[in-house]
């Protein structure tokens, strides 16, 4: 918006950033062939009768025990699992107390987690939700995945979070079975619902940055201070908290896997172990 302060950007020129995102992109791929995040999705289509051969692996137990014949599981040809990158773009996402902050990590996870799954072959696309009017379909495009993540990068819409808003939104606009990873601060109070709103026909992961700031980690005494998306004042402290970490097992239960990321804490190792490790994904039939 025109009326808006300046907003803090990634300190990186552009083929510093380029180099960053190439950097990460193989650390989330190396040895991730088997995630649920990078792999292929299959469906079980029927069981037949065994025959010689056929893997032990896929013989159908129950129905083998139904019938008392042996009976093999068959699935339909792995397929790829578009994947949609919904990154907040909303002034609460350009304040902090440590560099890079919260939205230069969110563009720069957002690259490094699209580059590793168009290597994998998962078309990719981005979502802005703030403001911002960003909306790319699914590529497997690395040219305009760069070009997208600049976009990103420069993206002066601050504004309110409309998070909750465009998920409901996009749900009936898409029509394969899609990965939606969200890259948020989770200020809307809308965000939540309308992710498992989302996660019923869809697969969906939410990376929760928090600057340490958010959980009263600020070495602050009583100060005043104004709300970055809405200008409402309010006084404060050092041990206010003013973000919430999300019941990861409430989350997992409606089909949504969820990853806290504290930005004084590591980051990278974090994320690769959590999207090697995450169970359901793509995967899931």
């Amino acid at each position: 918006m025109a009326d808006d302060p300046p907003l803090p950007q990634d300190p990186l020129d552009g083929r510093q950033f380029e180099l960053v995102v190439r950097r990460l992109a193989d650390a989330l791929a190396f040895g991730q062939e088997s995630s649920p995040f990078l792999g292929a999705g299959i469906e079980y289509v029927q069981s037949r009768l065994y025959q010689p051969g056929d893997p032990v692996k896929l013989i159908d137990w129950r129905v083998t025990g139904r019938t008392g014949r042996c009976h093999v599981k068959e699935y339909e040809a792995p397929r790829q699992m578009p994947v949609y990158l919904l990154v907040d773009t909303s002034a609460s996402m350009r304040v902090g107390s440590m560099p890079p902050g919260k939205y230069a990590w969110a563009v720069r996870l957002a690259g490094g987690l699209a580059l590793a799954a168009v290597e994998h072959m998962n078309p990719t696309g981005v979502m802005g939700v703030g403001e911002s009017d960003l909306h790319h379909r699914p590529s497997l495009s690395r040219g305009a995945i760069l070009q997208w993540l600049h976009v990103l990068r420069h993206e002066r819409a601050g504004g309110h979070t409309t998070l909750g808003k465009r998920v409901r939104q996009l749900i009936p606009r898409v029509e394969q079975r899609c990965l939606f990873v969200v890259l948020s601060d989770l200020h809307d109070p809308d965000a939540v619902p309308a992710i498992k709103l989302m996660a019923q026909d869809h697969d969906a992961v939410i990376l929760h940055l928090e600057d340490p700031a958010e959980r009263g980690a600020l070495k602050a005494g009583i100060f005043r201070g104004a709300e970055a998306e809405t200008g409402k004042a309010f006084t404060a402290h050092g041990a206010t908290r003013f973000s919430t970490r999300q019941d990861t097992a409430m989350l997992a239960r409606a089909g949504i896997s969820y990853l806290h990321l504290p930005l004084d804490e590591p980051v990278i190792p974090k994320l690769r172990h959590f999207l090697k490790n995450r169970v359901g994904g793509a995967a899931r039939g």
